[in-house]
């Protein structure tokens, strides 16, 4: 999956900007060319940035975009064929006819994601061995739409991966397969050069006596605020980092449960390989749904009541049916403004719709009886529409809704709470993520007076133009 980074690199840009422009899809179009552009701007962030956590964000910044873009092109390819198919009147497959029906869209978001880990006894407990550190983040694909979580630092002081993040995505079928896919890069090779002034001061200092170990690891510690230490390597190439997928998951409708659960991963790495993380193989999400008919009304109208309960016959109310329930208020503004109901039919499984019309001469002569069964009880209430039109129309909202219930199934139970994600904030989460350099050398007080550039360029190496890229591509999310 690493390829994604560079498998764009030699391709026209103005032909897929054409073939774009040959569809009647502005939006894709839109899109694409977005993407493009931010691919562009993370090209140039990451060969004018030095520090690694700014190279990080940046490599991964690039992976997304290609990732959307390879996602974009097959959507116009896709498109591009079904136009053709329909010019020449035929279909992907003769044999099987078009469906009917179509289920109504939702949101699907995912949500408390936790990936644990599984340290060996000594590294964990004892803390021993090397300190390795990974930066990780998540790729999460549903259709053409593609998102991402915040990177993350991992250590072995770490018991398990957590990203804070709310993924949502507005478009979704009940057919949807929602991919995880978990990318980390090592930096272990910044956590070793970050330590070796230190380390190798304490051993100097150990050998070399008290006295003549402290002028030693005096003068270290000054060359190292100055930059001019030979212990430091020199900057990393402009190449960058290079981020692994270390394990990836396909989630769907069954997996929906509005509560906390855990999944298995299929891990992609090995111990032997060198970007190895300790997983533990599982990864612990909320996954929700929100189909359409459940939070959207699908029909509304006037009615008038033949049976329902207590209410008087003849009574006129104003119908709305919403998820599974078909709520008769007084007038359509107490819809609106958020009034109870007169009275509520509920709408489920189980329900029994049936169409009729009056024997006798009646302004309001067709029926709509609907039926529910509590225990050993048949509730049946019955309302009359004014035409015919009228009728087909509530029957077919409610076949509709029956359908659609077929399809999401146990989404359709009750209404699953989504909240909506709150707005990433990356310059700001990068800024916190310092390097072990920082951590381990800049963090302590230097006697020759102001930080070291060292192997790290200053945030005012980033030129305004960059600056200005990088912002536009995570606020236009």
């Amino acid at each position: 999956m690493q390829d994604r980074l560079h498998i764009l690199e030699d391709l026209n840009m103005l032909y897929i900007r054409q073939m774009a422009l040959s569809l009647e899809d502005t939006e894709l179009q839109r899109k694409l060319d977005h993407e493009i552009r931010m691919r562009e701007g993370a090209c140039k962030l990451l060969a004018a940035c030095s520090q690694r956590e700014q190279a990080l964000e940046a490599t991964k910044s690039l992976l997304v975009c290609n990732s959307r873009i390879l996602s974009y092109m097959g959507e116009l390819q896709r498109r591009k064929e079904a136009q053709v198919l329909g010019k020449t009147g035929r279909r992907p497959s003769d044999s099987v006819p078009p469906p009917e029906r179509t289920p109504c869209r939702g949101r699907v978001c995912i949500s408390d994601l936790r990936i644990p880990l599984m340290w060996k006894d000594t590294e964990y407990f004892k803390n021993k061995g090397d300190l390795h550190r990974w930066a990780v983040f998540l790729l999460l694909q549903l259709g053409e739409q593609i998102q991402d979580t915040e990177m993350v630092l991992v250590d072995r002081t770490l018991t398990d991966i957590s990203f804070q993040n709310n993924v949502l995505f507005a478009e979704a079928g009940p057919d949807f397969e929602l991919r995880l896919e978990l990318y980390g890069a090592c930096v272990e090779e910044e956590g070793a050069l970050a330590g070796a002034p230190k380390r190798l001061a304490t051993k100097l200092s150990s050998s070399l006596g008290r006295s003549s170990g402290k002028r030693v690891r005096a003068s270290l510690d000054s060359a190292g605020g100055s930059g001019n230490s030979p212990i430091l390597l020199p900057t990393p190439t402009v190449g960058g980092p290079r981020f692994h997928l270390l394990a990836h998951t396909t989630l769907t409708l069954a997996a929906v449960q509005d509560g906390f659960r855990t999944h298995d991963l299929t891990l992609a790495s090995h111990e032997e390989n060198p970007t190895w993380l300790p997983l533990y193989g599982s990864v612990c999400c909320r996954l929700a749904a929100q189909p359409l008919c459940m939070t959207q009304p699908t029909a509304s109208g006037t009615l008038r009541v033949q049976q329902a309960g207590e209410l008087r016959n003849g009574t006129l109310v104003h119908g709305v049916l919403k998820g599974t329930n078909l709520f008769c208020y007084w007038r359509s503004e107490d819809a609106d403004t958020g009034q109870e109901p007169l009275f509520t039919i509920a709408i489920n499984k189980e329900t029994r719709v049936r169409a009729g019309e009056l024997e006798q001469a009646s302004e309001w002569p067709f029926t709509l009886s609907i039926s529910n069964q509590y225990g050993d009880d048949a509730v049946t209430n019955t309302l009359q529409v004014e035409s015919r039109e009228a009728l087909q129309n509530w029957m077919e909202a409610l076949w509709q809704l029956f359908f659609d219930m077929s399809q999401w199934k146990h989404c359709c139970d009750e209404v699953m709470k989504i909240e909506t994600p709150a707005p990433r904030k990356p310059l700001q989460a990068l800024a916190k993520q310092g390097s072990l350099y920082h951590e381990m050398v800049l963090s302590e007080p230097v006697a020759s007076g102001g930080p070291s550039e060292g192997l790290l360029l200053q945030n005012n190496a980033i030129s305004a133009e960059i600056r200005a890229l990088l912002l536009a591509y995570y606020s236009d999310r």
